[in-house]
């Protein structure tokens, strides 16, 4: 009985270590079992609560203590990154480089396991930031950021969803330990469900900005599937970051367009 009750995944021990792996704040010691890896993946979506509560935080503040657009805008533009430990962003400069290389698919996976930055991942970067800080500037007094926040949340229960769905494009590596024994039916279904949950409750904190989001958020996921399987043959961890990147600047300027309808 004993042997049956610790092949079970505690809830907890998954979330702890879905919180320790994809953000900075400090989490209780967890064995990372594959029984708690698997459930770890579905926990990705909770740690979006966290980026976009912490961004609706900062606007408040910004506008109680009459902190300056620009100021406001490059703190919201860091924000996410340094609340994930630069994970995500990571991952997007790696596959920049992979995909700026234009090298075979082998050599691209290569490259993205290159620990040293390439030209493309810097400018990609830089780039990322630039675009972010001019939706953040120009968003600052609107309420557009309070509904954002829930795409925080849809970037990485579409991300998830991804990750369970696509191949392994190597059949090793972080990813693949975290969706090895996490592929069926059931977790993907979870994912789609929470991604429609996401898109509704935008919808109705606001039509116009929900709609845009939903939008530019299935846009942007198509988009990344036929890609990974396009160039790389899978998904990797390094993708998954490129995704919720991408997902993310993308529903950023959904919100700005809704925001102007």
């Amino acid at each position: 009985m004993s042997d049956g009750k610790d092949r079970r995944a505690k809830p907890a021990d998954a979330f702890w270590i879905a919180l320790s792996m994809y953000s900075i704040l400090p989490a209780p010691r967890r064995e990372w079992r594959k029984e708690s890896m698997r459930a770890a993946i579905c926990f990705l979506p909770l740690i979006g609560i966290l980026t976009g509560g912490a961004l609706a935080l900062w606007q408040w503040l910004s506008l109680a203590l009459n902190i300056a657009p620009a100021v406001f805008a490059s703190v919201a533009a860091v924000l996410p990154v340094i609340l994930t430990g630069g994970l995500h962003m990571d991952g997007f400069m790696d596959t920049a480089d992979a995909i700026g290389s234009h090298r075979p698919r082998e050599e691209k996976l290569e490259i993205m396991k290159d620990s040293h930055a390439g030209a493309f991942a810097v400018l990609w970067c830089g780039v990322y930031l630039l675009l972010s800080f001019g939706v953040y500037f120009a968003l600052y007094e609107k309420a557009a950021l309070w509904t954002l926040g829930i795409a925080f949340i849809l970037s990485r229960a579409l991300c998830a969803l991804s990750a369970l769905t696509l191949p392994s494009a190597r059949g090793g590596g972080l990813l693949h330990a975290f969706t090895e024994h996490a592929k069926n039916r059931a977790a993907a279904t979870a994912m789609i469900i929470l991604s429609v949950i996401c898109a509704a409750s935008m919808t109705l904190l606001d039509r116009r900005i929900g709609l845009c989001c939903t939008a530019l958020a299935a846009a942007a996921f198509f988009a990344y599937c036929g890609m990974a399987r396009k160039l790389f043959g899978g998904a990797t961890g390094d993708t998954s970051g490129f995704f919720i990147q991408v997902c993310e600047l993308s529903l950023l300027y959904a919100a700005l367009i809704g925001a102007s309808l």
